[in-house]
């Protein structure tokens, strides 16, 4: 192959066909700007991958706002309550009337991205599925190129005049920046879960956060047949280490199930082990290159706002490249990093919170005995139960991103 048939051109070139880069390349499209998606794994995989299901109110409005909720509008399922189980009891929190009023969307990601990729390919939206980039060159110059190795690994080469990095933190855009050039903020919370996708209906019409002196576990319908879990284990415990019978006796005792009714048990279809870390780049562009989603920020599972900080990145990022390409201003590229990063910190604030909320701090983090810290806990969950204000603002955190 020539040098000139291996040069592909584009105007945007994005990483990943996740959420945030299929919002950044189905707003990019529908304004007439050549871009192109490429994707490390084929399309039956990018269309099954099980992650995230909650939906914050304005992820809902961003998609309504671009013509890219009809399959929201006709399978997603309003939610809007929390039960938090302890020692002490459980109490129940209706977060949709409380703060702003506003409510979480169940729509599980495999679905979003399915009807993401279906409208980006309707309006001429170009995907190369099971092409790996490797590498991002010379963003600083304003002639980036992005090369890539296709499935049977031979070489190509992207350029493009933008490069949207939403291929997570392993990802091309991450490795890619020069050193020095961004500074990396990174906590290891010390707590690691067990996630679970039980093929298994609800066992209760609302979230479910169990604190317990073994360790938290908790509970998220995703569907009327499907359901997620998570357990706290020791960090290092391989995913498939507890026998499934193990799993079941570890989620009722720390869900409390002789007091407040049994789960209904299925078989499990996916295990992994999450390590609960927060980690940060600043600033979010180099040159031509621009993080987005987890390739920006990775915020712990403990608050679900990692696909909806992605959404509302790719929105803000795609306004900012429209605004430069066809209109030629570029203050919303100039300014992309500095909205990102401070609707990230709010989230990581949160994030944080939660985390104290429902474990221990890890032994290295914190000093103390573990009755100190047991005890702010049960003050920590007594005030929400107890206190409207300390709702209110839970509420809006909750569900805001």
């Amino acid at each position: 192959m020539t040098d000139r048939q291996n040069r592909c051109p584009a105007d945007v070139v994005v990483l990943g066909a996740g959420p945030a880069g299929l919002v950044v390349g189905n707003l990019l499209q529908a304004r007439g700007i050549d871009c192109v998606v490429l994707e490390r794994a084929g399309r039956a995989q990018v269309q099954a991958r099980a992650r995230a299901g909650f939906l914050a109110a304005n992820t809902v409005r961003i998609l309504e706002r671009h013509g890219l909720d009809e399959g929201l509008r006709l399978r997603g399922r309003g939610h809007s309550t929390c039960e938090f189980r302890s020692a002490d009891g459980r109490f129940r929190l209706d977060y949709g009337g409380l703060g702003r009023g506003e409510r979480h969307t169940v729509y599980p990601q495999q679905e979003l991205v399915s009807d993401l990729l279906a409208r980006f390919l309707g309006l001429g939206g170009r995907v190369d599925f099971g092409v790996e980039a490797v590498a991002v060159l010379d963003a600083d110059t304003g002639q980036p190129s992005v090369t890539v190795r296709d499935a049977d690994g031979r070489p190509r080469r992207w350029h493009a005049r933008y490069v949207a990095g939403c291929d997570g933190r392993h990802g091309a855009a991450r490795r890619s920046l020069p050193v020095g050039s961004v500074r990396r903020h990174h906590l290891d919370h010390g707590v690691s879960w067990l996630g679970l996708l039980a093929e298994a209906p609800p066992s209760l019409d609302a979230v479910g956060y169990a604190v317990h002196e073994r360790g938290f576990a908790g509970h998220m319908a995703r569907t009327s047949e499907v359901t997620r879990y998570y357990v706290q284990c020791e960090r290092g415990t391989p995913a498939g280490a507890w026998s499934e019978e193990r799993v079941w006796e570890e989620l009722e005792l720390r869900m409390w199930a002789d007091k407040y009714g049994p789960l209904h048990r299925g078989r499990l279809l996916q295990r992994a082990v999450v390590d609960l870390e927060s980690d940060v780049l600043e600033p979010l562009r180099h040159g031509s290159l621009f993080l987005v989603g987890d390739a920006a920020a990775l915020v712990s599972p403990s608050a679900a706002k990692g696909a909806n900080l992605a959404v509302l990145e790719a929105e803000i990022l795609a306004d900012a490249l429209v605004d430069d390409l066809v209109h030629g201003d570029s203050k919303g590229l100039d300014a992309y990093s500095t909205r990102c990063l401070a609707h990230i910190w709010r989230a990581q604030e949160f994030s944080h919170w939660m985390i104290r909320l429902l474990h221990r701090p890890s032994s290295g983090e914190a000093g103390g005995s573990a009755a100190f810290h047991d005890s702010l806990r049960r003050a920590r969950l007594s005030s929400l139960r107890t206190s409207r204000s300390q709702q209110d603002w839970f509420a809006e955190q909750y569900v805001g991103v």
